[in-house]
């Protein structure tokens, strides 16, 4: 089942399956290392839900929730 990472609890790791969006966006979160077929184990999320911090390839990251929205996972 597809899901936003916005909407996957936190502890979880989840698989990316599509990215949606468009031009310099799209690439923008592909050179963060977020690609498909890439694990993201979701970290923590701030206390009023914006930003999301997540691992992805070794390495931390914190995400806008409308960009987050964006990218489509599964959960193993």
């Amino acid at each position: 089942m597809q899901k936003a990472l916005r909407d996957v609890a936190v502890g979880k790791t989840v698989t990316v399956t599509k990215l949606t969006g468009e031009g310099a966006f799209k690439r923008r979160i592909m050179d963060m290392g977020i690609t498909k077929g890439s694990e993201i184990y979701v970290r923590k999320v701030a206390p009023l839900g914006d930003p999301v911090e997540i691992t992805i390839r070794g390495y931390e990251l914190s995400l806008r929730k409308a960009d987050a929205e964006s990218i489509l996972v599964e959960e193993k």
